[in-house]
């Protein structure tokens, strides 16, 4: 049993005190953690107990060294509808304070920011509906790959609200800030390729190579060299917010603490030996 079976063993429940139990699945394939939100008679919508499994499972992946990728998807036909507005709707608990509701949406963004920014490489693997904070959580991914079916929405604007888990932070890293404004204020259905055309994804496959293809791309990634796949991300995060200075310095860093890894060794021993590296690591 691994440590992400004890976290996701027990049930939840709902708002409502019903047992929902497996709203969250994981599996291993080698290196890759593949964690699937798994509520697909909901379209796979989160729930506060939900978030909380994501939450957990994701901060395990991101302190354990037996996972070198990790790739989050959907159960059934939709990746992640967004958030459960039947549950909103029929719960009888007694409403949060307006602070209260704000601190809970700011402790659920930290699944997108885990997403973002854990040392270790992150893809969606979106395979069908991805709409609200569903599309948060997928754009909060290093990358991401779609079914042509997919459906990509921000969909806030349908239910009056204005987006959470870091919406409006990768919507606009990755399209700019006018095309952004025009998917978030009028939260039309786009679909898979048209994403891939303005960059909101990585990739489009055809029929039932998704998972196969996402897969390999994971394994790669998880078998790569992990040191320099971490400081990758910690250089692209840097790029983000910080100016060039602080951007060559840091890479000037990661790039002499790279040079000292037995994995740069092997890569050096593997080409003078014509054959692929076997990296560990360290």
């Amino acid at each position: 049993m691994t440590s992400f079976d004890v976290s996701l063993k027990n049930c939840t429940k709902d708002a409502l005190g019903a047992e929902e139990p497996n709203v969250l699945t994981t599996a291993r394939e080698g290196r890759v953690l593949i964690v699937t939100l798994n509520r697909p008679d909901r379209l796979n919508a989160l729930t506060p107990q939900l978030h909380e499994r994501l939450l957990v499972t994701l901060r395990q992946a991101a302190t354990d060294t037996t996972v070198g990728a990790v790739v989050l998807t959907g159960a059934g036909r939709a990746f992640c509808s967004g958030g459960d507005m039947q549950q909103r709707d029929t719960a009888k608990t007694q409403k949060p304070t307006l602070e209260e509701r704000a601190d809970n949406l700011q402790h659920h963004g930290e699944t997108a920011k885990l997403l973002h920014a854990m040392p270790k490489p992150t893809i969606a693997m979106i395979n069908g509906v991805a709409a609200g904070s569903g599309l948060a959580l997928a754009l909060a991914c290093d990358m991401r790959s779609a079914a042509r079916r997919a459906l990509l929405t921000t969909s806030y604007v349908h239910v009056a609200m204005s987006g959470d888990l870091g919406m409006s932070y990768f919507l606009t890293k990755l399209v700019g800030s006018a095309k952004a404004r025009e998917l978030m204020f009028l939260s039309e259905k786009i679909s898979a390729e048209e994403a891939l055309r303005i960059g909101m994804i990585s990739r489009v496959e055809v029929g039932t190579g998704l998972r196969d293809t996402t897969l390999l791309v994971a394994r790669k990634l998880a078998e790569g060299p992990a040191v320099a796949l971490r400081y990758i991300k910690q250089n692209i995060f840097r790029a983000e917010t910080g100016s060039l200075d602080e951007v060559i310095e840091s890479e000037a860093f990661h790039m002499a603490r790279c040079g000292r890894t037995q994995d740069v060794k092997e890569a050096v021993l593997a080409f003078r030996e014509k054959r692929a590296p076997r990296f560990n690591g360290i």
